[in-house]
């Protein structure tokens, strides 16, 4: 058994800091993937310790080497002056950041304030979407190298979901091969990304901590960044409102495009939007059986997400038709 302590204080002294000064040590929740810690200091400053899991731990074929991907997010949103994480180090099998003020987003807010939260995190975003990369892609290597064109990463992202949800036998309520079928039709609108940007991927509500320590509510940080990729700026809008539709959100819309984000739906951005959407479900479908989630969250999926994967499905076909 790993004793959590002293694997801290090893990576506190391989960060250059005092592992004697370790006053705090507790496991924190709300993740399904990595072991994650607060390590709190004896002058109260605060690190966020993440570990992967084993290397024969069952998971999807985008999930290795999670943690190059979350450090690159780190230093880009540090370029970028939006509120994340700072890391400190990090190896083989570890990942060592600064913890961020607040707590995650919750449904304790008032409608101003909500409102308010919304317009900066737009902004936020916006910033995100400047930092470009070298090609497209997971940074980790996961699926092999970065590809010059957005096509050919996101077929390669696509189909190793589609892969993983054979593999494991996954229950989607359309049969894979059809769901690729749909998928293909709008693999054209793809096209028309050139630029590979920054996408954290995974920005619900639970990733967003909210800092009350100044008196009015601000965005703390912008945390789990493992989910990033380099590619069309559209796909973050598909988390920033999981299982809903970003167009009803103008408080964030709002601030996007003060601060230079382009959001437009045409017909192209709205195929691509309902790719991105299909991915993300898809990916939420076929994890719960490497997860092995309990009879409750698996009801959960099946009853929110899987109507959502259909829609999105349902929506690549009229529009393709309409083409």
């Amino acid at each position: 058994m790993v004793d959590s302590w002293e694997r801290a204080r090893h990576i506190l002294e391989a960060a250059g800091l005092d592992p004697g000064h370790l006053a705090h040590l507790a496991p924190l929740t709300g993740g399904t993937y990595n072991t994650v810690e607060e390590l709190r200091l004896t002058d109260g400053t605060r690190y966020v310790l993440k570990i992967p899991p084993a290397a024969a731990t069952p998971g999807l074929r985008h999930e290795r080497r999670l943690l190059v991907s979350e450090a690159e997010f780190y230093r880009s949103a540090a370029h970028a002056e939006v509120p994340a994480p700072r890391l400190v180090t990090m190896g083989d099998d570890f990942l060592l950041m600064t913890a961020c003020p607040g707590t995650p987003w919750d449904g304790s807010l008032t409608g101003t304030e909500e409102t308010a939260l919304r317009t900066e995190l737009g902004r936020q975003t916006a910033r995100l979407h400047r930092v470009t990369g070298p090609g497209f892609g997971y940074p980790s290597g996961a699926l092999g190298p970065l590809a010059p064109d957005w096509r050919t990463a996101f077929t390669t992202m696509f189909d190793a979901v589609l892969d993983d949800a054979r593999r494991y036998g996954a229950w989607l309520p359309r049969p894979v091969d059809a769901v690729a079928r749909t998928a293909r039709s709008a693999y054209g609108a793809l096209d028309e990304v050139t630029v590979p940007c920054l996408v954290h991927f995974d920005l619900w509500r639970g990733n967003i901590m909210v800092d009350r320590s100044a008196g009015d509510a601000r965005i703390g940080g912008l945390i789990d960044g493992e989910r990033m990729f380099w590619g069309d700026p559209l796909a973050d809008f598909v988390s920033l409102a999981l299982l809903g539709d970003i167009e009803q959100d103008e408080a964030f819309l709002t601030g996007y495009r003060e601060a230079g984000g382009q959001a437009g739906f045409d017909v192209p951005a709205r195929l691509r939007l309902a790719l991105y959407r299909a991915y993300l479900y898809l990916i939420m479908l076929t994890e719960t059986i490497p997860r092995e989630v309990g009879e409750e969250q698996e009801r959960w999926v099946r009853d929110r997400v899987a109507p959502e994967l259909v829609a999105a499905l349902d929506e690549i076909e009229a529009l393709s038709v309409s083409r």
